[in-house]
């Protein structure tokens, strides 16, 4: 029989907190955590605006060897996983360290360090020099290998990459391994450093995020007729995830239940979602069949929206076959508007919005959209402005990335 898995703890560090309480804190009130990036100068870059971190000091938490052998984004994902291990109180000292593994994600792993690294040997003359850190710091699974190097988890051990779907992926294996009775605790979430200049420019030369330079506070406007594309985010997200009865043994706090998960893919574009969103469709199909419920039972969908003009249109052509064409209970937001995308880390960030409404009876709001896409239909209840209350008892957190990717996962209260 499989076995039921929970959240027990959460931690955050995100362009709108640099912990969980302020992240949420944040959130509620609807800021922007959008300004002119100040990591380098991107003054001759099509976009010159990112959700960057702010006040942020990893001295604070990490000591000056871990900090100069870790690539950023490993930096953010030991920070977030130290508050959400702190945040679930189970004492790993009396733990078999088989059963409490680490499944992370990152869409680009160590970027700031290869573009520093090659940047260097171009510049340089005679013989190449390279850090002995430089592979160890660029690779996507090194924030996985570092955090359970850091606590002692010899369990279940990687890193999903899956573009802008990892997170969700990462969440969704955990689930599985733990429901198999292959891990008591799985570390789960995402952690991406992305404002650099090739990871900016990239995008930036693909047109896929926005132009709006002159006001990045309102530059990202998921739904928005005069939407022109995504701000990049940085930071990280991570979850708890443990075996139900083991959670209850030792009387942790729950935040909810994953109830299903699932992927597809969409087998269309390299870089564009399906046109009818057939893919992210059926994702939400399988994830609500394995939770158990019907659309009718969820009260929240946070959309992977990230304000492009092709994404945001096919993922509620999607939501929309699932809901059908009449009068609905389904509440939807886009917390990308406030939070910006954090590329791979952005299922970890938005499971934690997902399970906060759970907890506090809120749907937090879609800011920056003044004029609904008319292609939108009237149907569809876009939280916007303002968040709301509401009871949530069950959610939706959807993800889509690069590759034709739909990674969806189900939060449950209990």
């Amino acid at each position: 029989m499989l076995k039921r898995v929970v959240i027990t703890g959460i931690g955050a560090l995100t362009p709108l907190g640099n912990n969980v309480p302020d992240f949420w804190e944040n959130i509620l009130a609807g800021k922007s955590g959008a300004a002119t990036i100040t990591r380098f100068d991107a003054s001759l870059f099509r976009t010159q605006v990112a959700c960057e971190l702010k006040n942020f000091d990893a001295t604070a938490h990490l000591d000056r060897a871990e900090l100069k052998r870790t690539d950023l984004f490993t930096q953010y994902a030991l920070i977030a996983s130290d508050e959400a291990i702190k945040d679930s109180g189970f004492e790993f000292d009396k733990m078999n360290p088989f059963d409490v593994g680490v499944i992370w994600g990152t869409g680009q792993g160590g970027m700031e360090t290869f573009e520093e690294q090659v940047t260097e040997y171009a510049r340089g003359n005679g013989a190449p020099r390279f850090s002995p850190f430089f592979i160890p710091k660029l690779l996507p699974n090194m924030a996985s290998g570092m955090i359970s190097i850091r606590h002692g988890y010899m369990g279940i051990n990687y890193t999903a990459i899956s573009a802008c779907a990892t997170s969700n992926t990462a969440i969704m294996d955990a689930f599985n391994y733990i429901r198999l009775g292959k891990a008591k605790i799985i570390i789960s979430g995402g952690s991406e450093a992305p404002v650099t200049p090739a990871s900016v420019g990239g995008f930036s030369a693909m047109k896929a995020m926005t132009g709006r330079n002159d006001d990045p506070l309102t530059a990202s406007r998921p739904f928005d007729t005069h939407r022109d594309g995504f701000v990049m985010g940085e930071g990280a997200g991570a979850l708890v995830l443990e075996e139900y009865e083991h959670a209850v043994k030792r009387g942790a706090k729950i935040y909810g239940e994953v109830g299903g998960a699932a992927m597809t893919a969409d087998a269309y574009h390299m870089t564009s979602t399906h046109p009818e969103g057939l893919g992210a469709l059926q994702a939400m199909k399988f994830a609500l069949e394995e939770a158990g419920l019907t659309i009718n039972d969820v009260d929240y969908l946070n959309a992977h929206a990230t304000s492009t003009p092709v994404g945001d249109l096919s993922e509620i052509k999607a939501i929309t076959a699932l809901t059908g064409p009449g009068k609905n209970n389904l509440f939807i937001s886009a917390t990308k508007s406030m939070t910006g995308h954090l590329l791979g880390a952005a299922g970890a960030i938005e499971a934690i919005i997902c399970l906060l409404s759970m907890r506090d009876s809120v749907i937090p709001a879609t800011i920056n959209t003044t004029e609904l896409d008319a292609a939108i239909p009237d149907n569809m209840n876009i939280v916007i402005g303002e968040a709301i209350s509401h009871p949530v008892k069950a959610t939706l957190s959807n993800t889509f990335g690069f590759g034709g990717h739909n990674g969806i996962v189900v939060f449950k209260a209990l």
